[in-house]
């Protein structure tokens, strides 16, 4: 690496390229080795660390080595360290750990750099060019409730850092719009409504009370259920009628899922079941050429190692199922939409499903054998929503929540507490509206997306919308206490960014630009892991770092005060890109 390579965003990868460069210095030739650098603990010396030397030494004692143990590697490896601006010290401690000390003026250049070039020019670099995220994925007819909030979020968040990563990616929609189910209810609504090209939104009314009505029929009216059975089978051979009342269905639902993902502000791009279904029999076809499809008990299956239930590929009525269709999803974005990785992000109890599948794919030759090498596929799988009683979060009724009540709720909330705070008498009507549904939408998202996906968490709209702690109400507070107090000084920041020096010449400045720096890394190990709480953790750590700093030194009026506008500025640029890529919108006056 040259002496004075510019920063290009990720902290850890610049490290870990000098430490490369030492290590081929200092491992003789013919040992492969692996670099080990770790950002170090607060509290331990340095603030990256090489841990290669114990490693190292197990590798080569005995060999002829002029070494005399794991110390006198890590010195060797501290001392082959090439000349860099980016490095104040490095030194050895204990079995041969080596602690670099970043430069504080390098820091100060590459954030000052940053606020001229735009926060992109930090975004991390992944090894992909294509990604499908498969979330959301509600079924027609039936309503958007809170367990479809998670896959929603989650996976809106990890299409937003892997786009941030330079990836393209291809939202996808996988919604459930050719099961069964439209045999039930295209014979109900020929009931209800004889002229169906005359049925409207209105007319049907509240979709899943129609969706209840018709299920119940179903189960009640054996003359109905024939009916609907034999309804399927005219919908799926492409009966012009049963065609045009499915469409009516579907268009109804559409209308209904994009009032929650306007409000969300999430983009998909629909590509539902029925989407795949021409091309299902011959992507069954592809796998029984191989040899991998066996008859079982009248059903097609493939048997798999490790699981002791075969994967059904074709139902002993010659029908098709999820297993048929998500193989044939999975055939088609590698082979049509060339993705290199493929992302999909259901709740957790569709996990053996998954794991079943992609071990049919990869006895397919579809997939490399290792789950890390691409093209790869991941199940992003998700605990349930709890209510504060410790159960399925469900409304008084035992209903499950519409994702439209709750976040309702949330902006009415939020709404609420600005009024008490005499936000009303201060403010417009339309800027108390948009910060009240920022605020309100924003504490439901990252309530969800703080913790780790696997476990189940609690819904408390009190906890949530909480300002102290970590909670999105805190953080949009922080960030507008930031915006407040560049307003304050009435300095221009934009000329300040071109004439004024950044000095992190105080510990907690120093701090905080050394977290600020950490930016990319982190996004990197968020998309790397498909863990959305990575991201949550360094926002809030990055705000209690701008408090840390905040109170204990003067901004405005202190000598120090254009460079400490510097740092705000740049808490407050690598704050809201943080919100941008979690979905939350900020605020800059509260």
């Amino acid at each position: 690496m040259a002496a004075n390579q510019e920063f290009t965003g990720n902290l850890k990868r610049e490290v870990e390229k000098l430490f490369d460069a030492s290590l081929r210095l200092t491992v003789p030739d013919g040992t492969s080795v692996e670099t080990e650098v770790a950002a170090s603990l607060p509290g331990k010396p340095g603030d990256y660390q090489c841990n290669n030397a114990m490693g190292l030494w197990s590798v080569i004692k005995g060999k002829g080595t002029q070494f005399r143990g794991p110390p006198a590697v890590g010195q060797a490896i501290s001392k082959n360290l090439p000349v860099s601006e980016m490095v104040e010290t490095c030194s050895v401690a204990g079995p041969g750990f080596v602690n670099l000390v970043l430069s504080s003026k390098w820091m100060a250049k590459s954030i000052e750099k940053m606020l001229i070039d735009g926060i992109d020019t930090w975004a991390p670099t992944l090894p992909v060019k294509r990604a499908v995220v498969d979330f959301s994925s509600p079924n027609i007819a039936k309503e958007m409730h809170v367990g479809h909030l998670r896959s929603t979020i989650i996976g809106d968040t990890l299409a937003r850092m892997l786009e941030y990563s330079k990836v393209e990616v291809l939202r996808r929609n996988h919604v459930g719009d050719w099961g069964t189910q439209f045999g039930m209810l295209i014979e109900y609504l020929f009931e209800k409504f004889p002229d169906t090209e005359s049925v409207t939104e209105t007319a049907i009314g509240d979709l899943q009370t129609f969706y209840k009505a018709s299920k119940s029929k179903f189960d009640s009216d054996s003359d109905f259920k024939e009916k609907a059975q034999k309804a399927v089978v005219r919908l799926q051979g492409g009966d012009p009628i049963y065609r045009n009342a499915w469409a009516k269905i579907c268009e109804i639902s559409r209308t209904e899922f994009a009032k929650v993902y306007q409000r969300l502000k999430v983009e998909l791009e629909e590509k539902g079941e029925s989407f795949y279904n021409p091309y299902i029999a011959d992507v069954i076809g592809k796998l029984d050429s191989k040899g991998l499809i066996e008859e079982s008990e009248g059903a097609r299956v493939i048997f798999l190692e490790g699981f002791n239930i075969p994967l059904m590929v074709v139902k002993s009525d010659g029908g098709f199922n999820y297993a048929s269709t998500d193989l044939t999803a999975l055939w088609y974005r590698l082979n049509e939409e060339k993705a290199e990785w493929i992302v999909y992000v259901t709740d957790v109890g569709q996990q053996q499903h998954f794991n079943m599948f992609f071990k049919a794919a990869r006895k397919a030759g579809w997939l490399p054998d290792s789950d890390k090498t691409y093209p790869r596929v991941d199940h992003v799988g998700f605990g349930l929503v709890l209510g504060v009683d410790g159960k399925r979060f469900r409304t008084r009724s035992s209903d499950v929540v519409r994702l439209v009540d709750l976040l309702d709720e949330a902006k009415t909330r939020s709404k609420t507490a600005l009024i008490e705070r005499g936000k009303d008498k201060e403010w417009t009507p339309e800027e108390l509206d948009q910060t009240a549904e920022a605020v309100g939408y924003g504490a439901v998202k990252y309530a969800d997306l703080k913790n780790n996906r696997l476990t189940n968490y609690t819904f408390n709209f009190d906890q949530m919308l909480s300002d102290k702690g970590n909670t999105a109400v805190y953080l949009l507070y922080a960030h507008a206490r930031i915006c407040s107090i560049i307003r304050k000084s009435g300095k221009d920041i934009d000329e300040l960014k071109k004439t004024e020096k950044l000095a992190l010449d105080h510990p907690e400045e120093r701090a905080l630009g050394l977290h600020l720096l950490r930016f990319a890394e982190t996004v990197e190990e968020a998309c790397s892991n498909l863990l959305p709480n990575v991201l949550c953790h360094y926002l809030y750590d990055l705000s209690e770092r701008y408090t840390s700093f905040y109170s204990i030194h003067q901004v405005i009026g202190s000598p120090e005060e254009a460079s400490r506008l510097l740092l705000c500025e740049a808490t407050a640029v690598v704050m809201r890109k943080c919100f941008h890529l979690l979905g939350i919108t900020p605020v800059y006056k509260i």
